[in-house]
């Protein structure tokens, strides 16, 4: 009886990563139109228009995420998941018909808000259906090669859309893409869980900070994200300024530093299957953190742009192998009943970390040179995983997922 059980598991998982996937494209397609509807509003101004949308997209999953996850503790999985896609279906058609930009905002704080009830669900389901640890990290680094991949590939599948249709039509091929991704989640039976014990929003809401701040791992878990975003922002908000005043071919130099951060990324979440069978996931986030320490530290000494990309390389290696694992840790910190709202929390730390950490960036690029944000940036990234190996001590070095 076991083998239809695993192959009902392996199908359910395979319709929730193409229904993950075509959310992603979704959401990277939209974020072009977006692009293209500031513009078209506020002309000069578009970039403080797409600026703030960002910054909502971002301060979104740290308000919304835990106070969804509480919400909607007690409510059927597969119709969280699909009544959240269905909303930023809607929300996607009705962008093409703002006429102001107060009306982009409040679209898009509901359509973050959507996603940022659909990801902590999604993510606290895959080590329900996928039970076998081996398997579940290999779940974790598909996903995350989807998330890093998507960047890459949402872009060009605008430019080649915007070829036989304009700028609006964009948000009806979004929309599209959410009410498929509904569709796959329909086909499937997601596993039921035990029902959670009766306790009031604000007992839930408190649940998942309070697993984080009881379980060694967790705290170090927060740590490490702290350090991986330190490097991130260095990547995100100085890539542009690094190659205007060292080589001067701004466009260009950018999207190949830009780039060379992805390749280290995708190739970090592709090693981590492998090495997690030989390493601890304590070991090798641990590495990933101090890399990015590392390589933020030698980026004060970096005398040209083609040292640079290595440094980008190795950034982006980091931080994958850092966070990649995180679930990981979740997967053996809750119990079932408890994984959504710790996963809700993990989504509101991660986004809270790079929300402050871009300003941070930006603000010593200006206030103190390049040299010595790289030599602060590292310095906090450092101590950051440095504390994070004192904290989560307890698990040895060797401890392989089995």
């Amino acid at each position: 009886m076991a083998a239809p059980l695993r192959w009902r598991d392996r199908r359910a998982y395979l319709h929730l990563f193409a229904a993950q996937v075509l959310a992603l494209l979704g959401t990277g397609v939209a974020t072009v139109a977006l692009a293209l509807l500031s513009y078209s509003l506020a002309g000069a101004d578009a970039g403080a228009v797409f600026g703030t949308a960002l910054a909502i997209k971002t301060a979104a999953y740290v308000v919304i995420a835990p106070l969804a996850s509480a919400l909607t503790a007690r409510l059927p999985r597969r119709s969280v998941l699909v009544s959240a896609d269905l909303v930023r279906a809607v929300v996607a058609l009705a962008m093409p018909f703002v006429a102001e930009v107060w009306q982009i905002h409040a679209l898009i704080f509901v359509f973050q808000a959507a996603s940022a009830v659909f990801t902590p669900v999604f993510q606290a389901t895959i080590p329900e259906v996928l039970p076998e640890e081996a398997e579940y990290a290999g779940a974790l680094a598909r996903a995350r090669l989807a998330y890093e991949l998507e960047g890459a590939i949402s872009p060009m599948l605008a430019a080649g859309l915007l070829l036989v249709m304009d700028g609006p039509a964009l948000f009806v091929c979004t929309s599209a893409a959410f009410l498929v991704s509904a569709g796959l989640i329909l086909r499937v039976t997601l596993p039921t869980l035990a029902s959670p014990e009766r306790r009031g929003v604000a007992e839930r809401l408190r649940r998942g900070i309070a697993v984080f701040a009881a379980t060694p791992r967790l705290r170090g878990l927060v740590l490490i994200t702290l350090a991986a975003a330190l490097g991130t922002a260095m990547v995100v908000v100085n890539t542009v300024v690094l190659v205007d005043e060292r080589l001067g071919e701004h466009d260009r130099a950018t999207a190949i530093g830009l780039a060379t951060y992805g390749v280290g990324s995708v190739a970090g979440t592709l090693a981590m299957p492998p090495l997690l069978a030989r390493l601890s996931p304590r070991a090798l986030m641990l590495g990933g953190a101090g890399l990015v320490a590392g390589a933020l530290v030698a980026g004060g000494a970096v005398p040209g742009v083609r040292p640079l990309l290595p440094l980008w390389l190795a950034i982006g290696l980091g931080t994958s192998l850092a966070l990649a694992p995180y679930g990981i840790l979740i997967r053996r910190s809750a119990e079932p009943e408890e994984k959504p709202p710790v996963y809700a929390a993990h989504a509101a730390i991660s986004h809270l970390c790079l929300l402050l950490a871009y300003p941070v960036a930006g603000r010593l690029g200006v206030a103190v040179g390049l040299a010595a944000t790289f030599a602060l940036l590292g310095a906090g990234a450092l101590l950051a995983a440095v504390t994070a190996g004192v904290v989560w001590r307890n698990e040895p070095i060797a401890e392989p997922v089995p």
